[in-house]
């Protein structure tokens, strides 16, 4: 989606990408939690949304991701590859959450002054390489 923006392709959201937040969590974390609460997890190899996508529920297959792909700035030749996906079941709990990467200081601010009255705030920090 990011990349869509980023080519000001024909999607309805024209904020661009600067507002957009990237959270992220411990991949071994979140598959026990969601293992403890009984909600199915799963990665998949391409986009999740594409009529055909492989998924497994395994972590010894994570090898059967394309990272090269999945690393790529330019999407040419591998599109589908790139995609690849972590999906938890129903919701996912803001506790998990280690880092948010923004797109800029000006969105680290709002994410820092929007934490403020957060319990447990992850690492708010610019990672302008997340974006296009």
């Amino acid at each position: 989606m990011l990349y869509l923006l980023y080519q000001g392709n024909q999607v309805s959201y024209r904020a661009g990408q600067e507002p957009i937040l990237h959270l992220e969590a411990d991949l071994r974390k979140t598959v026990a939690w969601a293992e403890q609460q009984g909600k199915r997890w799963a990665f998949t190899l391409s986009n999740a949304g594409a009529y055909i996508f492989e998924d497994y529920c395994d972590l010894k297959k994570l090898d059967k991701i394309d990272w090269c792909a999945v690393k790529a700035k330019d999407w040419q030749g591998c599109k589908e590859r790139k995609q690849a996906e972590f999906l938890v079941e129903g919701s996912f709990p803001w506790t998990l959450i280690e880092r948010v990467g923004v797109y800029s200081e000006k969105e680290r601010q709002q994410v820092v002054e929007a934490m403020r009255s957060c319990a447990d705030k992850p690492l708010a920090e610019v990672k302008r390489v997340w974006y296009y």
